[in-house]
């Protein structure tokens, strides 16, 4: 091949590249996690208990630009009744109609609509995800500090192989009050934490 031709085929490949880049679109990244991997944990640390707990029934769609992170938006659930506790009665009562009311009220969910302070480093990104927390049927508006890390082609590595695409991993710590969302406001608080903190760390797919 001539240079001059091979110099102009190289050119219009590093624009294709370009305007492919520059009109790429969001991806819609789904948390329902085959492996089962995905979960939350819980804790309440009063005087004189601490109770630990953790779910892994999570699902729900992120929507992400990392060309525009800002402009992040979806929402994350938890099935109510995969909370667990380790003490079977604990866990029965966790799950009663006094606690957390799982027959009624059986999804926990935080609809983020866009995340504000961004800061990038890299593939991570911090940020305070703007939203509404909905716990027991009582949704609260919350600013919540998150942590995404995006990984583009790494689903192949997380699947074995079996699917190819790009991979969204959300961490999170942050607390509620149990009186907020009206969680047997009548439990001691030395026995009971009126604080619950909580911790995320999910991933969600983006299969290509």
């Amino acid at each position: 091949m001539k240079p001059h031709i091979k110099a102009k085929l190289a050119s219009l490949i590093a624009v294709t590249g370009l305007a492919g880049a520059a009109f790429a679109a969001p991806q819609t990244f789904d948390f329902k996690d085959p492996k089962g991997v995905n979960n939350a944990v819980f804790k309440l640390d009063a005087p004189l208990e601490a109770i630990n707990g953790s779910a892994n029934g999570i699902s729900g769609q992120v929507v992400f630009d990392p060309a525009k992170p800002e402009a992040t938006r979806g929402r994350i659930v938890v099935a109510a009744a995969s909370l667990h506790v380790p003490n079977p009665m604990m866990k029965e009562h966790l799950h009663s109609e006094q606690w957390m009311d799982v027959a009624r009220y059986p999804e926990i969910s935080f609809e983020a609509k866009s995340l504000k302070g961004v800061r990038t480093d890299g593939n991570s990104i911090s940020a305070d995800a703007v939203g509404t927390f909905t716990l027991r049927g009582v949704a609260r508006e919350m600013t919540i500090p998150v942590r995404l890390t995006y990984l583009p082609d790494k689903l192949g590595a997380r699947s074995n192989g079996q699917m190819q695409g790009d991979l969204l991993v959300i961490r999170a710590n942050f607390s509620i009050k149990r009186a907020d969302f009206g969680i047997n406001p009548k439990a001691p608080e030395d026995k009971v934490a009126d604080t619950i903190e909580l911790t995320l760390s999910i991933a969600g797919a983006a299969p290509r």
